[in-house]
């Protein structure tokens, strides 16, 4: 059997069709053209007579809105509702929502919000008048009010979008991180390119403990030109405070390669970079972002004293292990200044004793020339000030040992009244301008092994 004839009168069918269609469509286009022209003509010269006529100004004010000159609709509409109560023609309820939705297009929102109430009084079961004023409540920050409004347009729709997203973001702020994190889930699924929507989520999750999940989200954000930065630093932050240290900087090294970054977020991604960066004892890396701060922000949070503490460390690489290296290193400096404190001494290490990380107790014997003795040094890691009972705690141990002399030594100060203790009893106190000049005056080599240490 020959298809071709079928095939072609198919062709011709189908575009005598599609050519019937384009007349129709043309067709009604110009009848609504000329429609339109009818009534803005008629509604027009009626106004002409009569600038209150409310049959007028209702049908121009509706061309308008469906135009959205929302200008022009929201004049007409003001009109009409402040003759509604006279005129039982017209839609009171219609008036007032149309008024207020061009109202909210103009950003004019008190007499948009005065719109939706009215209309909502008129009728309490419309999604776009509840869903309005939960979102203008939202704007205020009343998110109590907004979460009455939201709830019910929830009722009305279950998958409005707009409407679970802000009740998601309403109950975030009164910080019902669960409650929230149900209604923006489902809200992303049903605008997946919401991005806020989407921090927000990462921030229940972290509220809730839900850290994975989180880093996960603020990962994903970290490329965002828009979220990217604060996902940065909040997925640094998290980082952080996990002690995951090489993360951490690379989040919040990829934040400060955003360009337009806020310049509170560049502040804080500085100054939290410099953070891990001074526990990763990268001292003089640190010190370029704390100075980058204070070119901007002269007195931001304790940048000066930060400077001016980590500046002389980072040119004395013995007093950044003394005050930031871990115990081991810490303990290795502090042999070494054990072994070389007393000139032509024979000195033999019996025993080292590592209080936390606050300080380090080392007995040695001690052989010189003149005298030979069991002495004790504390090294005290606390740039603070040194008071009595620390002072106390070390004359008891220097008992317990029967060690007859004791040596006290902080980069800090000591208190009168550790100064007054020590007067009368075998214990020299060593203040920061000496124990400097000892830091300085060893090498950085590793100390030859010896004595048992406890902790």
């Amino acid at each position: 059997m020959d298809l071709l004839p079928i095939l072609v009168a198919v062709v011709a069918l189908a575009g005598i069709v599609v050519l019937i269609m384009t007349i129709l469509g043309r067709r009604r286009t110009r009848g609504k053209q000329t429609d339109r022209e009818a009534i803005l003509k008629d509604a027009t010269k009626r106004l002409a007579q009569n600038p209150r006529n409310p049959e007028a100004l209702r049908d121009l004010a509706e061309l308008h809105y469906q135009d959205q000159a929302w200008d022009k609709a929201y004049k007409m509409y003001e009109t009409l509702i402040e003759l509604a109560t006279g005129h039982p023609g017209i839609d009171e309820f219609e008036a007032n929502l149309h008024y207020a939705i061009s109202a909210l297009k103009l950003n004019l929102l008190n007499e948009a919000y005065k719109g939706f109430a009215v209309a909502r009084s008129l009728k309490q079961d419309n999604l776009e008048v509840n869903y309005n004023l939960g979102n203008l409540e939202f704007q205020r920050n009343n998110y109590e009010k907004a979460i009455q409004y939201l709830n019910q347009a929830r009722l009305l729709d279950p998958e409005h979008a707009p409407t679970l997203r802000c009740l998601g973001h309403s109950l975030f702020k009164m910080k019902k991180y669960k409650d929230a994190l149900a209604y923006i889930r489902k809200a992303i699924d049903l605008a997946p390119d919401d991005k806020e929507s989407l921090f927000t989520l990462a921030e229940c999750y972290y509220e809730v403990n839900q850290t994975d999940q989180a880093l996960r989200i603020f990962g994903h954000l970290r490329p965002d030109p828009a979220m990217g930065p604060n996902a940065c630093l909040f997925s640094g932050s998290i980082n952080l405070k996990n002690h995951r240290f090489e993360k951490a900087i690379e989040d919040f090294e990829i934040g400060l390669k955003h360009q337009n970054v806020k310049s509170e977020i560049r502040l804080e991604l500085k100054y939290r970079l410099a953070s891990v960066l001074l526990r990763q004892q990268d001292v003089g890396k640190a010190l370029v972002y704390l100075r980058q701060i204070q070119d901007v922000h002269p007195n931001f949070k304790d940048v000066p004293l930060l400077i001016s503490k980590y500046q002389e460390l980072n040119a004395n690489k013995n007093m950044q292990i003394y005050l930031m290296a871990p115990s081991a290193d810490f303990v290795a400096l502090c042999r070494k200044i054990v072994m070389n404190y007393f000139p032509r001494a024979k000195v033999k290490i019996t025993n080292i004793a590592v209080n936390k990380n606050d300080w380090a107790d080392i007995l040695a014997e001690v052989d010189t020339p003149k005298w030979s003795d069991l002495v004790m040094f504390r090294f005290i890691r606390n740039q603070g000030s040194v008071g009595e009972l620390i002072v106390r705690d070390f004359h008891a141990h220097l008992k317990e040992v029967k060690a007859g002399k004791g040596l006290c030594l902080s980069v800090g100060t000591f208190t009168d009244e550790a100064k007054r203790y020590t007067e009368a009893r075998l214990i020299d106190l060593i203040g920061k301008e000496k124990l400097s000049t000892y830091l300085n005056s060893v090498d950085t080599k590793p100390a030859k092994a010896g004595g048992t240490v406890k902790k």
